[in-house]
């Protein structure tokens, strides 16, 4: 039983607690960091640590998501990261970023989790987590850096790491560094020369890539646009929505929360009399979409293309190329690999979708590359192991 037991005298006394763990995404752009959280906060609900989840998340939307059982969100005052690189938020920076330490100094130590997990910043956005990484640690409490497979180009990385004390953090407050991703696609390891402190608690789980049903792709085809965030994505949704496809299929654009209003409003407008068109600005499950489709024109951020990976569509990859390269590095090492094809933003026509998904529709599925889509049946197995050591360490200090 979990939770408080009566004595027989009436008295009360605790008995053994779920596991906690909290899970910290900085959100300052789109919806990857709390998509991949919210991925992670599903696999532990539904394994057998079955814990109490809490997630910080910088974004109004993580409300928009189910959240799985036992699993409650604190939602940051927003900070967000402009297409030059730049931060803002609604209030000014000196202000937000202490608002935002002492809420999540103050969201641990009520919840005092078992287990910390980091999404990619190991000292939080503008270094909002030392404080909660101090007090965590001096509680016995343990910690994960999360990190995507790919960053961004090696030299950017280098700089940035060396600006956060990225390999410092990793030595005073992490117990491991989890890879979301196959080194046979990207290593970060060897790619960013990271060193031994740091590669030394690397573990690689796979790609966090969802159980998608199987595809049921009946009747006229589906089409798939999908913009990640959509702050970016008008191009690519526009050249969709004005290409010629094949008779009888259907083009779906979900657009994404971030895109402007005016250019949301214009693509609805272009399609208001066309049945075979139409415009979404958000649906939680992508996935579920995607299982249906029978082609995917898309971004190439890290959650839609481990979507793309788990159900074996074919998929038009258009990536950004700012402010990080990301996108574009992934998508060309899966193109390497036999996975996706690519496309520039400076090459997106509405011809050039075209003649793809014609081809996508007709021709016979290629041979793909192995790659390890498993990290979200790995991560809970590796969550109660150090799960297991924060309580034994609490347990003896007590």
């Amino acid at each position: 039983m979990h939770g408080l037991d009566l004595e027989a005298d009436g008295g009360r006394r605790p008995t053994a607690r779920r596991p906690r763990i909290a899970l910290y995404s900085h959100d300052t752009q789109g919806l990857g960091h709390v998509r991949r959280n919210l991925g992670i906060a599903g696999a532990l609900a539904a394994s057998e640590l079955s814990p109490e989840i809490l997630l910080l998340s910088g974004t109004p939307y993580a409300r928009a998501f189910d959240l799985p059982p036992r699993t409650d969100c604190l939602i940051l005052p927003s900070l967000r990261k402009s297409l030059d690189g730049s931060y803002a938020g609604r209030l000014d920076t000196e202000v937000l970023i202490p608002v935002r330490a002492q809420a999540i100094a103050g969201a641990l130590e009520a919840f005092r989790p078992d287990l910390l997990v980091v999404d990619k910043v190991p000292r939080g956005a503008f270094g909002e987590l030392e404080s909660a990484l101090q007090l965590h640690r001096s509680r016995g409490g343990r910690a994960v850096l999360g990190l995507r497979d790919v960053l961004d180009a090696p030299d950017v990385v280098a700089w940035e790491w060396q600006q956060m004390r990225g390999t410092e953090a990793v030595a005073e407050h992490y117990d491991a560094v989890w890879v979301y991703g196959d080194p046979r696609v990207y290593d970060p390891v060897a790619e960013y020369a990271m060193p031994t402190g740091v590669a030394d608690k690397v573990h690689y789980t796979g790609y966090l890539a969802p159980r998608i049903r199987q595809p049921r792709r009946v009747g006229s085809p589906l089409i798939l646009g999908l913009l990640g965030g959509g702050q970016d994505g008008y191009a690519l949704a526009r050249s969709l929505l004005d290409a010629k496809l094949p008779p009888g299929a259907t083009a779906v654009v979900v657009t994404g929360p971030y895109m402007p209003a005016d250019q949301r409003q214009r693509l609805e407008r272009s399609v208001a009399t066309r049945p075979d068109r139409r415009v979404v600005e958000f649906v939680p499950d992508t996935g579920g979409l995607i299982a249906e489709a029978a082609a995917v024109v898309a971004m190439g951020g890290y959650n839609t293309v481990c979507e793309i990976l788990a159900s074996g569509v074919p998929a038009l990859i258009v990536p950004r190329t700012v402010p990080r390269r990301e996108q574009q590095i992934r998508a060309e090492r899966l193109e390497a690999l036999g996975v996706v094809e690519t496309c520039p933003v400076a090459g997106l026509t509405p011809q050039r979708i075209s003649r793809w998904v014609d081809t996508a529709l007709h021709s016979l599925p290629r041979r793909r590359a192995i790659i390890d889509t498993e990290g979200l049946a790995v991560i809970p197995d590796l969550a109660a192991s150090l799960c297991r050591t924060a309580i034994g360490a609490g347990r003896a200090a007590s």
